[in-house]
């Protein structure tokens, strides 16, 4: 069930593999007639969370089809071959409901959507957004087999990050993301017939965190969750405006489970009903969020289900990896939690082994596709851009490629860059940037790139999931350091 080969930052090569999906954005309005329902017409960040949770999903890829099965795999197949290529597309929303931090809202509804389908919300870590989550993951491949909707919300504030850290961001009904998103989940439940007892929430990094966040607050919502290296419930929570918590992030934050469940319940007090299942993945050589968060949010959910830490089975699905579950041996125990023996913070995200927690796999959806009333309508105009990004250090080319440092955050001793790639018109297989540091600054971390050298001259390449980008397209990576990043210049972009 679960994918071999796992390669550290990187994709593994896999067999089988679902389509990924390519994104092509529709707007819409939910005051569009509804006969049109079929395409349903925005300081300084985190500074690790920005400079390292930044993570290209796409390198995670490929454990659906192995994941589900040789069995499940060949009637997809099949299924596949019977019908039509799918003409489904992500679609922008606007107008959904309250949302007071101005997140945005992607929808993707497949061809054919189950009569009542179950509701999946699908969060993007750092520097991310909706549209690359659902690039970069299987989850929309997954809708496409079983009939359910999925919402990828985008954090729009500096950094792309989701807050899990303010007043605000930790309190049911807050002005906050959690209360656009759960905007974004009644406007489907109303629009499509959504099942509100089919309501689930995964994301990887900030979106993990947030995964708990909205676990917690709403678990009259959301049904079960899967966390791709996040923390606990109000691990990560701050004063005075900060954005980052580095006790958290470095796995010092150790409390017992019973502390960490009265988080969760005082959240929600005289709530009595079911709590949502949840599935944990964490990576043991994780340098943004540490390993040892992985063992508290196991202590926070099985205590919020008044059970045991004590696991009551275990075994190991792939090599490397050690899969613990706490209440029952099933498959949908109350608490599952997955160890990756030597996986950084670029963990894979296994859509398909969340799809089975969720039990949004044994969903048929009808045969019949319903009839497109219209076709999807391409964007007129870019999004807007709420902070103009710094001004390219060297100019786009015709051919090959450029690189632009698009965001410099720097503290006294530290600075954290993001660089965009983007093709020229004969788009790249592959692509090197070479960046001069300023005197004194040394490279200790990057991601999306590998890099040669860690001061003076510095060369980064592209890795497997984004070399090939087609005329236009773009790219990003990013890297921390000590020193000063003021003056650093890139000196070449060259495409393969």
């Amino acid at each position: 069930m679960f994918r071999a080969g796992q390669r550290l930052g990187g994709r593994a090569a896999t067999t089988g593999t679902a389509p990924r999906h390519r994104t092509r954005v529709a707007r819409t309005d939910r005051t569009a007639p509804k006969g049109k329902e079929r395409q349903p017409s925005d300081e300084l960040q985190t500074k690790v969370i920005t400079m390292r949770m930044s993570r290209t999903l796409g390198r995670t890829l490929g454990a659906a089809a192995t994941a589900l099965g040789l069995a499940t795999a060949m009637a997809a197949a099949a299924l596949m071959t019977a019908s039509p290529a799918s003409a489904a597309t992500l679609t922008e929303v606007t107008n959904f409901g309250t949302n007071p931090t101005n997140l945005r809202m992607h929808l993707y509804v497949p061809d054919r959507v189950a009569a009542r389908p179950g509701i999946l919300v699908a969060m993007h870590y750092c520097t991310g957004s909706g549209p690359a989550f659902y690039s970069g993951t299987q989850f929309a491949s997954l809708a496409d087999r079983y009939g359910f909707i999925v919402i990828y919300p985008s954090a729009t504030r500096s950094g792309q990050c989701f807050d899990v850290y303010s007043s605000e961001g930790l309190r049911r009904n807050g002005a906050s993301d959690h209360t656009g998103i759960i905007s974004m989940v009644q406007y489907v439940i109303q629009r499509y017939n959504g099942d509100p007892n089919r309501v689930f929430a995964t994301g990887s990094s900030s979106g993990a965190m947030m995964t708990n966040v909205m676990l917690a607050l709403y678990p009259d919502v959301f049904r079960a969750g899967a966390a791709f290296a996040g923390v606990p419930f109000t691990c990560f929570a701050t004063t005075g405006g900060s954005t980052w918590n580095s006790q958290c992030a470095n796995g010092q934050v150790i409390r017992s489970a019973q502390e960490w469940g009265n988080a969760v319940r005082n959240a929600n007090p005289g709530y009595n009903g079911p709590w949502p299942r949840m599935q944990l993945w964490h990576g043991t050589n994780d340098e943004t969020l540490r390993y040892p968060n992985f063992n508290e949010e196991i202590k926070q959910w099985t205590n919020v289900h008044g059970l045991s830490q004590t696991p009551t089975y275990t075994d190991s699905p792939q090599a490397g990896y050690t899969r613990t579950r706490y209440g029952s041996s099933g498959p949908q125990a109350p608490v599952e939690a997955i160890s990756m023996q030597g996986v950084t913070h670029n963990l894979p995200i296994n859509a398909a082994e969340a799809i089975r927690f969720f039990g949004l796999d044994n969903t048929t959806p009808p045969t019949t596709p319903p009839v497109q009333t219209t076709p999807p309508i391409p964007p007129t105009t870019p999004p807007v851009q709420t902070t103009p990004p710094i001004p390219p250090t060297t100019p786009p080319v015709t051919g090959g490629c450029s690189a632009t440092v698009v965001s410099l955050d720097q503290w006294p001793g530290g600075f954290v860059a993001t660089v965009r790639v983007t093709a020229g018109s004969a788009g790249t297989n592959g692509w090197r940037v070479t960046l001069t540091l300023p005197s004194g600054a040394t490279i200790v971390n990057a991601w999306n790139a590998d890099r040669s050298g860690n001061s003076g001259t510095v060369q980064f390449t592209n890795v497997s999931y984004n070399g090939r980008l087609g005329p236009g397209q773009t790219t990003e990576f990013g890297f921390q350091g000590v020193g000063t990043g003021t003056g650093m210049t890139t000196s070449s972009c060259s495409a393969s």
